[in-house]
């Protein structure tokens, strides 16, 4: 239920984004990104773990960047970050000890990251 209620919310997202306009603005998938990225961050903090709270800030230092760098020069370089973030969704409970991260959490983002990466790369096609 989690993979199928992040994929449908990501493509929800994008599609209004689209219709409404905000998309026009290359800040909307660069902002989601860093947004997204920085969730592991209060779960951390959630969790009461100082040392999750370090390795997370790390790791999302790394996705901030490929967003400002993906915005000022390549929304593709965006596209790249939400899929790589997937990725480590999957990964991530063996990857980082984060005891505020619920359960359902990385198979929801992992789905979410995966569909709003594809629903980006479509739209950077039709450009």
């Amino acid at each position: 239920m989690a993979y199928l209620v992040g994929a449908l919310l990501a493509l929800a997202v994008g599609r209004l984004g689209t219709v409404v306009g905000l998309d026009r603005d290359r800040a909307f998938y660069p902002t989601i990104m860093i947004v997204i990225a920085f969730y592991y961050i209060l779960f951390a903090v959630i969790g009461g773990s100082g040392d999750a709270l370090l390795i997370e800030a790390a790791v999302a230092a790394v996705f901030l960047a490929a967003a400002l760098v993906g915005f000022k020069y390549s929304l593709w370089l965006v596209v790249a970050a939400l899929a790589a973030h997937g990725i480590l969704d999957v990964f991530h409970g063996q990857l980082i000890a984060n005891p505020g991260v619920p359960a359902w959490w990385p198979a929801f983002c992992s789905a979410y990251d995966g569909a709003a990466a594809g629903y980006l790369a479509y739209l950077q096609l039709r450009m």
